[in-house]
Parts: structure tokens; C-alpha cells; sequence
């Protein structure tokens, strides 16, 4: 009678494991990185919303006296940067260099006033990056 395992099943059940993690390890990767792209699209959507509001009440992208608003910083993978003035806003979404989606294939977002929105550093196909 033959108790516990031998070497050469272990050595199997070892090689089973490794190819099934190596098969399964870049699919993991990418659906982190598509739910990092669409968090920071919907972080972008909604800075620019806040900012739409803003005009409403006081006639322009700017801060004034009357009201300021608030926009989110971004999110664990991006930055958001805002620049706006009276006529107009331009929001960018860097990417964070020392995560996984710093060499992510999308490269930046960027979303303006007019609802213009591009890839800047990316090399992937805009409705890839955007979701839509």
C-alpha cells in the first residue's frame, strides 16, 4: 500500500498548475486593465458633468467667488488634471507610472469642453480605450 503522493505526481500536479496560471494570467491582466480605462472614463465623465453644472450657475468653466467645484483626483491607476477658464475646460487622465497600467496601451485620456476625447501617448484604437 502506497501512501501520500510521489515525486513524479507532484512534479505534475506542479507542471498542471503552472500551465493552467499561464494561461490564466494575461486574460486576469487585461480585465484589471479594462476596469482601470473605465473607471477613469467615468471618473472623466463626471468631472466634466460637475463642470457643465458649474457653468450653468455662474456662466463659466472657472471657479468664482459665488461657487467652487470640487472635481475627484482621480482614482489608484490616474491622475486627473484639470485645466478651465471662463469658455473652456480640458480634463487629462495620467497614468500613474509606478502601476501596471503605466505602459497600458491607451496611454492617457484626455476630455475637453466639446466632448472631444483622445489617447494622448496611446497606440490603441480610441472606441478600445473609451468603451463605446
Amino acid at each position: 500500500m502506497q501512501r501520500g503522493l510521489g515525486l513524479i505526481e507532484l512534479l505534475i500536479v506542479v507542471a498542471l498548475i503552472g500551465m493552467l496560471a499561464a494561461i490564466a494570467y494575461p486574460s486576469y491582466s487585461d480585465q484589471l486593465r479594462r476596469a482601470a480605462r473605465s473607471e477613469m472614463v467615468g471618473l472623466l465623465q463626471d468631472a466634466a458633468l460637475r463642470l457643465e453644472q458649474h457653468r450653468a450657475h455662474v456662466g463659466g468653466y472657472a471657479d468664482s467667488e459665488q461657487l467652487v467645484t470640487v472635481l475627484p483626483a482621480g482614482s489608484r491607476y490616474y491622475r486627473l488634471q484639470a485645466q478651465r477658464d471662463e469658455d473652456a475646460f480640458t480634463l487629462l487622465a495620467r497614468r500613474v507610472t509606478e502601476t501596471f497600467m503605466a505602459d497600458d496601451r491607451c496611454g492617457d485620456f484626455r476630455l475637453d469642453h466639446a466632448g472631444v476625447r483622445d489617447n494622448p501617448g496611446g497606440s490603441a484604437d480610441e472606441q478600445a480605450c473609451w468603451g463605446s
